[in-house]
């Protein structure tokens, strides 16, 4: 991604949720329901959940509704029937993809997925096909004009947290964090005053390809919206270079 902005990415990303934020907020709870039944309400004492409350945050959504989706869903355990599910395959190009969803119908969501990737001249794959090209990482991004530190203290401020790298983009600063650093990291930068633009565990492409057919590109572009629209989809993973 060298020479790219992570920043230009991220924030058209976040512009595209920001018209849909009611979905967001829909997919994270989703995910503090499944979290809370899998190891309780206390965040202390639940990884899983401690990592949700850190995106939910990223997401702008607020303290007492994170809270209310806490406690609704400590009370509500029996009634949680959400599974996860993930789905590898390939779009046009060889473009690796990987989409996690959380589901209480795998038929419908497979079904769909399996539509997408179709639609798009793609294919879904077998387990492992593609996974093996990414990295599972925490990634924090920052915009510059949001943080008030220099660099070099912004960094120092990261790696002194436990952060395994950081880089810096023409708008934006990344850091990488393993993934069970990736909580305690953000809480740490959250307490120092920085602002993140996007914060979650996800899956880093070890290389990123790029496509020069316009009619791949379409395509492709057509799976990721297909994608992008499912209810089911909570997160889309690929290595095209955009």
């Amino acid at each position: 991604m060298s020479g790219h902005s992570k920043f230009a990415n991220i924030k058209h990303k976040k512009e595209k949720n920001d018209a849909a934020k009611g979905k967001i907020f829909t997919i994270i709870g989703r995910e503090i329901a499944v979290a809370v039944k899998e190891g309780g309400p206390d965040p202390a004492n639940n990884f899983k959940l401690a990592q949700v409350i850190a995106k939910a945050k990223a997401n702008n959504m607020p303290n007492d509704t994170i809270e209310r989706g806490i406690k609704k869903a400590a009370g509500d355990v029996g009634n949680v029937n959400y599974k996860y599910v993930t789905y590898e395959g390939y779009g046009p190009g060889g473009i690796a993809i990987i989409v996690d969803a959380l589901t209480d119908n795998q038929n419908r969501t497979a079904a769909n997925i399996r539509n997408a990737f179709t639609k798009g001249q793609g294919s879904i794959g077998t387990p492992g096909c593609v996974s093996f090209m990414f990295d599972k990482k925490g990634q924090i991004i920052i915009a510059k004009e949001d943080c008030p530190m220099e660099a070099d203290d912004l960094m120092m401020t990261a790696l002194d947290a436990g952060a395994e790298d950081f880089s810096e983009e023409e708008d934006s600063y990344e850091i990488l964090t393993a993934p069970d650093s990736f909580e305690g990291i953000s809480k740490a930068l959250e307490e120092a005053g920085i602002a993140m633009v996007s914060a979650e565990v996800t899956m880093i492409p070890q290389n990123y390809v790029e496509l020069a057919d316009e009619t791949a590109v379409k395509n492709l572009q057509k799976t990721l919206d297909l994608l992008d629209d499912d209810d089911d989809v909570q997160a889309v993973y690929h290595n095209w270079d955009e």
